[in-house]
């Protein structure tokens, strides 16, 4: 890539896409510009276009893929997608930023990361919160030991959604293991870096689509360590992460998949989210930015993988949620 501005593309026209134009717009424009968008609906990513300043709207996705001025695309679409469209990107030589849960299953996951990396193309899964400062700070803390021997990880994510929401939905990839369990997975996997699971128990409640309403899972690492994590989609819980050691303990506070406060033995550490008057869907969702810098880092650095959010770790939060959500008794049609 040439050191000017990262040139994106942006598939889907969604609540997600507008969140993370609205953040990445919040960047230098001598650093990342947003060149063109496709949608499933032509006339959508018109719409889409006008309302985010985006000079081009492509009328298919392969258009978009096709377009030589586009160096990296962001996949913003629901994940039962994902597999076809990244391929797609990635043959047309697009680098590659593609939102969570990467895949339906492991078996996809495996599919695309050996993809990608025979392509030689720079690819991630958009775990946004790694790149959060509280994230940062946090695995600062976390390798200087300001809390001992960690033995103990505590995370819960519940969010109340109305019955025919699409997370609630397995014809559209529905699930609160696929959705909320990607945070969860990705928490426990940050804090016990280096070590595999020895076990994995899973459990839940299935709703009437066959999906996942809630899950209650351990994982079991080597060392006397556990990872314990809730997920549902009926309730609201206190949505903390918690990491446990032998001298105190550290607090995400709510929401933690997008925290901007960290509870420390020494104290609390607020952090500040980048600023914009555009109307945002999420929490704390101008906080996308920073994987969007993180991007464009590892491409000017040569990189096809972040080492933060490496792809070999992708496919272990794929491995864990697989083997929870199949202890629950949810099977896609994709497995």
């Amino acid at each position: 890539m040439a050191t000017g501005p990262t040139r994106w593309g942006v598939i889907g026209a969604g609540q997600i896409s507008n969140d993370w134009v609205n953040a990445a717009q919040t960047l230098p424009k001598e650093e990342h510009v947003i060149l063109a968008v496709a949608a499933r609906n032509p006339d959508s990513a018109a719409t889409f276009a006008k309302e985010h300043d985006i000079p081009k709207a492509h009328k298919s996705y392969e258009d978009l893929f096709k377009d030589p001025e586009v160096d990296v695309v962001y996949i913003g679409t629901l994940h039962t997608e994902h597999i076809r469209q990244v391929k797609q990107a990635l043959d047309y030589g697009k680098h590659v930023l593609c939102e969570k849960p990467l895949a339906m299953n492991v078996k996809e996951t495996k599919e695309l990361v050996e993809y990608a990396r025979k392509k030689k193309l720079f690819f991630m899964e958009a775990i946004w919160s790694r790149f959060f400062p509280a994230y940062q700070k946090l695995k600062e803390e976390l390798a200087k030991g300001t809390i001992g021997e960690v033995y103990s990880v505590l995370v819960t994510m519940g969010i109340q959604f109305p019955e025919d929401n699409w997370r609630r939905d397995k014809k559209n990839g529905g699930g609160t293991v696929l959705d909320m369990g990607t945070y969860a997975t990705q928490f426990a996997s940050l804090v016990f870096k280096d070590l595999k699971p020895v076990k994995i128990l899973g459990g839940g409640h299935l709703n009437n689509s066959g999906a996942d309403d809630s899950s209650s899972s351990t994982i079991i690492y080597p060392n006397g360590k556990t990872a314990t994590l809730l997920t549902h989609g009926g309730v609201n819980l206190p949505n903390e992460a918690l990491v446990i050691g032998t001298k105190g303990t550290m607090k995400l506070r709510n929401p933690f998949w997008c925290a901007t406060t960290l509870e420390t033995p020494d104290g609390v550490l607020e952090y500040e989210l980048p600023k914009t008057d555009k109307v945002m869907n999420f929490w704390n969702c101008t906080g996308l930015s920073y994987q969007v810098k993180e991007v464009r880092r590892c491409l000017l650095a040569g990189l096809t993988e972040s080492p933060e959010m490496s792809l070999d770790e992708t496919l272990l939060l794929a491995e864990l949620r697989e083997s929870i959500r199949k202890q629950i008794g949810v099977e896609y049609p994709q497995d």
